[in-house]
C-alpha cells in the first residue's frame, strides 16, 4: 500500500528538524502558522496607518525632497475650518443617505418578492444580480453614454414617460441633476448586493413561525410587520453597514461619471483627498485628511455595530 502524502512529507523531514517540531507546544505551532499572516498585516495595514498619522503632523510634500517640519495640529485645524472640506462632506452625506435608502428599500422589496416561489425564480435572480458583477469603471463608462443628452437612452426614456424634451437637460452636466445621476447608477449597481443579504435573512426565518401565525388568524400585513421585519432586521442593518462603508470611500464610479463636477458639486471626500495628495502634493495635509476620515468611519461603524449586536440579542 502506497504511503500517503503526509507520511511522505514526514519521512522527508530532516531528523533534527522533526525532533524540534515534536518539542513544540500546540500554542507554539499555532503561532508558527499565524505569525506570517500577522507580519504581513502589520506591513501592509498597520505600518502605513502609523506612518500616515506621523505625516499628518508635518508639512511634508511628496514632490519636494526636503526635510518635513513638525507643525502640530495645524493641518487638522485647516481641514476642519475649510469650507471646501465641509462641502465635500455634505456631498458625501447626501450620496450616502440616498443610495443606502434606495438600495435597502428596493433590495428588500426584490428579496421579498423573490422569496416567494414562482416560475422563473432562478432566472430573474440571476438577471437582477448581473449589475454588481461589473467593474465600477465599466459601469461608469456605460452610464456616461446612457446619460448623453443627444444620443443617450436614459433621456429618451424620460421623454417617453414625461414628455420633456430629451435634449433639454443633461443628467451629468446639470447642477440639480448631477448628484442624482450618481445615486441612480450606484443604486442600479449595488441593489442586488443588498437583495442577496436580505434574501438570506428572509430564508432563515422558519416556516413554522408563519404557520403558527396563520393558526392565530394573523393577517399577511400583521405577519410582515411583527415577524418578517423584526427577524430580517439584523440582515438589513448588516447591509446598511456594508454599503455605508463602501459608499463612504466611493471614488472610481464618480470619477467616471462626473469627475467631481459640475464645479465641485459632486466632489466626494475621496476625490477631494486624492486631489490634495496627488494633484496639489500636500502630503501632510492629505494625511491629516485621511486620518479624520478614518476616525469618522471607524467611530460611526463601532457605534453602529454595537446597535446591531443589541438587535441580534433581542
Amino acid at each position: 500500500m502506497s504511503a500517503s502524502p503526509i507520511d511522505r512529507a514526514a519521512q522527508a523531514t530532516p531528523k533534527g528538524l522533526a525532533r524540534r517540531i515534536r518539542g513544540l507546544s500546540d500554542r507554539a505551532i499555532a503561532w508558527l502558522f499565524v505569525g506570517p499572516s500577522i507580519v504581513l498585516l502589520l506591513a501592509v495595514n498597520i505600518f502605513p496607518l502609523i506612518w500616515t498619522i506621523n505625516l499628518s503632523f508635518t508639512n511634508f510634500k511628496a514632490n519636494r525632497l526636503r526635510e518635513a517640519k513638525f507643525i502640530g495640529l495645524r493641518n487638522y485645524e485647516r481641514i476642519l475650518t475649510d469650507t471646501d472640506t465641509w462641502n465635500s462632506m455634505q456631498a458625501t452625506a447626501h450620496f450616502l443617505f440616498w443610495t443606502i435608502f434606495f438600495q435597502v428599500l428596493i433590495g428588500f422589496t426584490l428579496a421579498y418578492l423573490i422569496n416567494k416561489k414562482f416560475k422563473g425564480n432562478d432566472m430573474w435572480t440571476t438577471i437582477i444580480v448581473l449589475p454588481m458583477m461589473l467593474s465600477p469603471a465599466v459601469v461608469g463608462n456605460f452610464w456616461t453614454f446612457l446619460y448623453q443628452p443627444q444620443i443617450g437612452l436614459f433621456n429618451y426614456v424620460i421623454e417617453f414617460f414625461t414628455g420633456v424634451d430629451s435634449s433639454s437637460f443633461s443628467m451629468i452636466g446639470d447642477v440639480n441633476l448631477a448628484p442624482w445621476s450618481i445615486v441612480i447608477v450606484d443604486t442600479w449597481m449595488w441593489t442586488p448586493f443588498v437583495m442577496l443579504i436580505c434574501l438570506a435573512g428572509l430564508r432563515s426565518i422558519p416556516d413554522s413561525i408563519y404557520e403558527a401565525a396563520e393558526c392565530d388568524r394573523a393577517s399577511k400585513w400583521r405577519q410582515f410587520w411583527t415577524l418578517t421585519i423584526p427577524m430580517a432586521l439584523p440582515f438589513l442593518m448588516l447591509a446598511v453597514l456594508f454599503r455605508g462603508i463602501e459608499n463612504f470611500k466611493m471614488f472610481d464610479l464618480v470619477v467616471q461619471l462626473t469627475g467631481g463636477g459640475p464645479g465641485s458639486l459632486t466632489t466626494l471626500t475621496s476625490i477631494d483627498l486624492k486631489r490634495e495628495a496627488f494633484e496639489k502634493w500636500r502630503t501632510g495635509y492629505a494625511s491629516a485628511y485621511a486620518v479624520i476620515l478614518f476616525v469618522t468611519v471607524f467611530g460611526l461603524a463601532s457605534i453602529y455595530v454595537k446597535a446591531l449586536n443589541k438587535v441580534k440579542e433581542r
